[in-house]
């Protein structure tokens, strides 16, 4: 009898669907996940992800494994586990998280520049990442405003938006250097109508004003500057010496 049931005791060890295994696989996953060695974790929590499907430690290894790929550079991965646990576990209480890190993944794959910030305009590069990381942490704020994470993505949504609106009045700009008037006050137009408080915004109703000028259109030109100079009386883009209209630095570059 004893040799019998030491035999079952071996064998419900070593089964590797009980759950003694899965607990040691997810710790085991937990450890690699914590020592920095990701790929060996990646591995590990997509087996746990399988083997527990429908339960809790499913739902914890996704997100680990979401984590996981993001410190691995696998952005695309990441996106795709955090999207399939926030589809599969609407009324998870770690929704708050899962939303803050798909922002994260976005957000420094598109906006992860302060060492660089001095040599780049960022409102120069693809800015799909930049709105989807919009999106998350706006959800954040709006739906978990008591969650950890909702002060700092409130901090993230102001600092995408400003960027966002930097982008449009970037490419207002690039128009409007080229001679497409039309094009030009059209993209400053949808800027200033989708982000009306961003900093951007004033450049953007001066190549307004500028473009209608060129189209010989007088009306629209003068709607556009004295709604220029209503929320931005002392504007360097007032002034009527042209020359004095300094470039003036990005409104992320705070040290220049």
């Amino acid at each position: 009898m004893a040799l019998m049931l030491a035999a079952c005791s071996s064998t419900f060890k070593d089964d590797p669907n009980s759950q003694a295994s899965l607990d040691k696989l997810y710790a085991e996953a937990k450890e690699d996940l914590s020592s920095g060695n990701y790929d060996r974790a990646i591995k590990g929590l997509e087996k746990v992800e399988g083997r527990a499907a429908g339960t809790l430690t499913a739902q914890q290894a996704q997100l680990d494994l979401a984590w996981a790929q993001y410190k691995t550079g696998e952005r695309a991965q990441a996106i795709s586990a955090l999207d399939r646990f926030i589809k599969l576990n609407p009324s998870s209480p770690a929704m708050d998280y899962a939303l803050y890190m798909k922002g994260i993944v976005n957000f420094n794959e598109d906006l992860g520049l302060f060492g660089r910030l001095a040599n780049q305009d960022m409102a120069e590069r693809d800015q799909q990442a930049s709105r989807d990381a919009l999106v998350a942490f706006r959800q954040v704020v709006e739906q978990f405003p008591d969650s950890i994470y909702a002060p700092d993505a409130a901090v993230r949504v102001d600092f995408i938006t400003n960027t966002l609106a930097a982008y449009e009045v970037h490419v207002a700009r690039y128009y409007y250097n080229r001679g497409a008037y039309v094009a030009a006050a059209n993209r400053a137009q949808a800027a200033i109508k989708e982000f009306q408080k961003a900093p951007a915004i004033e450049e953007g109703l001066f190549l307004m004003m500028e473009s209608y000028e060129k189209l010989g259109l007088t009306p629209l030109r003068d709607d556009a500057e004295r709604v220029l100079r209503k929320n931005f009386p002392d504007s360097v883009y007032l002034d009527a010496d042209v020359s004095k209209r300094k470039k003036k630095h990005p409104w992320w570059q705070v040290w220049a």
